[in-house]
């Protein structure tokens, strides 16, 4: 069954199918298979995930905007075009130093 909430064989661009919420995250699954998930998220200013470990490594992908990325007490400073991954197992939290999207993409194995 798919999973998927974002249509197939349509061209689209990330950062246009979410928006800001005042105070808050958003999340929509783009793609959804028991092998792995494609999240994109948008955080206001200020907002954060706090830190917590996932037991798949997740790739981070800045779209637009700032974001502080910690791993294992180490910062990371992202700009938008900027990648990151976070290990599986290791203690990371993510900070919206202004508005900001990301797509997450996390691999099951």
């Amino acid at each position: 069954m798919d999973k998927s909430i974002f249509e197939h064989s349509n061209v689209f661009r990330f950062p246009e199918k979410v928006d800001y919420s005042s105070g808050g995250i958003i999340s929509k699954r783009v793609i959804d298979r028991p092998v792995g998930t494609v999240t994109l998220f948008s955080f206001d200013a200020g907002q954060r995930l706090s830190t917590h470990s996932a037991p798949y490594d997740a790739m981070l992908q800045v779209i637009e905007g700032k974001a502080e990325v910690i791993i294992s007490e180490v910062q990371f400073l992202l700009d938008a075009g900027d990648t990151i991954i976070m290990p599986a197992g290791i203690p990371h939290a993510v900070n919206a130093l202004e508005k900001f999207k990301m797509v997450l993409t996390m691999i099951k194995g």
